[in-house]
């Protein structure tokens, strides 16, 4: 197949994409697009989360030390002063301390000592800022599989035994902390701890500025978010350029070509691009050039077809009309016979005609075999030899070397090649001449001959005898008998193998002609 007269531009074409891209393929460009931007928010989710757990304990870390360095000095300072010494620890720490009795009971409260330090809040009358925060937070809470979190109310009796963490310490001797969740979703935290004398201390805190913290992480995690989908979708966009506008361009180049103007248009290589996409456009451009050859070839053909069919029929309306005007009989008889020449030449001519218009059709869609060419080659002759058309031509088959002498194709279609070399051979022998045929089998490739003893084809007309209608033949010949397509119809045939055909004078420096076929052997593989 000739390749195609489209070229790529040196510049950059549009559709084109820049180097960075242009070694990805669609599959891994789509992935990128849709990834990147799961995988930022997947990540941004996964940090916020590791982040207020980390923050939640450290808080919760502080609340318990400073829980157990309250229940330290409260056992060191006479009980008078105990109070004032919760009172000035709660402040500083923004916590409520209690200390319980060995028998559970309430004995020190340090927001009697002093102001409270925090107040719960009731979510009914806050802003819907706050009610909107709730909701994402809930919704964040379900995304990460968070467990859900105790609600926090003050006890209506505020003893030790309403506190489950007190209970805790007292058994482990040491520090407990427990997370609970107000009405408006803060958290409160606590620590209980163990005292000297028998007793304990339960620190309370409800941490507002953590639920804040989070909450400003979140917000920038969300614009954090929101870039990442701008990226997306100017991603999403770019993939959409360097996608969709070159298809359209090849689109409307097919449609060009479709409607009939194949040689107005440029089809788009895109020879920058290593993608499905310039894999296509450069398909496109070679369907293209392979459909225009193929157009150009039917047109010549049918060119050629209209001027080799009027000389016989110009011929024959001559004779045709002479013959209501002669009276001579043996005129009368000359002009039937040209009349019969003309049918049978029309007759062959429109056959050969045919049997070339079909051959390349035929060979795309042929079902392909191994074929001994050997074998093809006896049957052949003998073909020949029964039908006494040969003019007492005499027939030779030698192979050299090693066989198989097998080729991969369609064996009518290789027969009738041969065949016409054959017949060719016949009509230029000269009566008892010998045609041979000879089969050699070098490395992959089968070299078969065809050899006559007529008077060779000249130098300067061995191509164009493989051309439709052409045909050097001496003035001597059989009128009418070759419609100058036999070897056209040959080469189309081996060269639809993969194969190639040519003619040179015999290796013997003897008169005549010798017809090569050279075709890929087939080893079964």
């Amino acid at each position: 197949m000739i390749a195609p007269p489209f070229t790529g531009s040196s510049r950059r074409a549009r559709g084109d994409v820049p180097a960075f891209w242009r070694y990805w393929t669609l599959v891994h460009r789509i992935l990128a697009v849709n990834i990147l931007p799961i995988l930022i928010v997947a990540l941004g989710i996964l940090w916020l989360d590791a982040y207020r757990t980390q923050l939640r304990e450290e808080r919760v870390d502080s609340l318990a030390k400073d829980a157990a360095a309250a229940a330290l000095a409260s056992a060191r300072v006479p009980q008078q002063q105990r109070l004032d010494l919760l009172a000035a620890l709660g402040s500083a720490e923004g916590a409520r301390l209690r200390i319980y009795g060995p028998d559970g009971r309430l004995v020190a409260d340090s927001w009697e000592g002093g102001a409270p330090t925090y107040e719960l809040q009731d979510p009914a009358t806050q802003r819907w800022t706050k009610k909107a925060a709730r909701v994402i937070d809930r919704g964040f809470n379900a995304l990460v599989a968070a467990p859900p979190i105790e609600p926090f109310a003050e006890p209506a009796r505020d003893v030790a035994a309403a506190w489950p963490e007190i209970a805790a310490a007292r058994a482990r001797g040491e520090v407990v902390t427990r997370v609970r969740e107000a009405p408006d979703r803060t958290p409160v935290f606590s620590a209980a701890v163990p005292t000297p004398r028998g007793g304990s201390l339960l620190a309370t805190i409800n941490d507002r500025d953590y639920t804040d913290r989070v909450r400003r992480e979140r917000s920038t995690l969300a614009i954090l978010l929101s870039f990442a989908l701008a990226i997306g979708i100017g991603l999403s966009l770019f993939l959409a350029r360097t996608i969709a506008r070159p298809l359209r361009r090849i689109a409307l180049a097919a449609h060009r070509v479709r409607t009939g103007r194949a040689r107005q248009v440029n089809v788009p290589r895109l020879p920058r691009r290593h993608d499905e996409v310039g894999a296509l456009a450069r398909a496109v451009s070679d369907m293209s050039g392979a459909l225009q050859e193929r157009i150009d070839k039917i047109e010549a053909f049918a060119a050629d077809v209209s001027h080799e069919l009027k000389n016989p029929l110009a011929s024959l309306r001559s004779a045709v009309d002479s013959l209501e005007r002669v009276e001579d009989a043996k005129v009368r008889h000359r002009l039937l016979d040209v009349v019969r020449q003309d049918v049978n030449r029309l007759d062959r001519l429109i056959s050969d005609i045919a049997e070339a218009a079909r051959t390349d059709a035929e060979l795309t869609r042929a079902q392909l075999e191994p074929v001994p060419l050997d074998e093809l080659a006896r049957q052949l002759i003998r073909a020949w030899e029964e039908r006494r058309e040969t003019g007492n031509a005499r027939f030779s088959l030698t192979t050299q070397g090693s066989g198989p002498f097998l080729v991969f194709g369609e064996p009518t279609r290789l027969a009738r090649a041969i065949d016409n070399l054959i017949d060719n051979a016949v009509s230029f022998s000269p009566p008892r001449g010998c045609i041979a045929i000879t089969l050699v089998r070098h490395g992959g490739m089968i070299r078969l001959t065809i050899t006559d003893e007529g008077p060779g084809v000249p130098e300067d007309e061995r191509d164009a005898i493989f051309h439709r209608f052409h045909s050097h033949r001496p003035d001597t010949r059989e009128f009418g008998r070759h419609s100058g397509l036999g070897l056209a119809i040959a080469r189309a045939i081996v060269e639809g193998h993969d194969g190639d055909i040519m003619v040179c004078d015999r290796d013997d420096g003897a008169e005549g002609a010798c017809f090569t076929i050279l075709l890929p052997g087939w080893d079964g593989a």
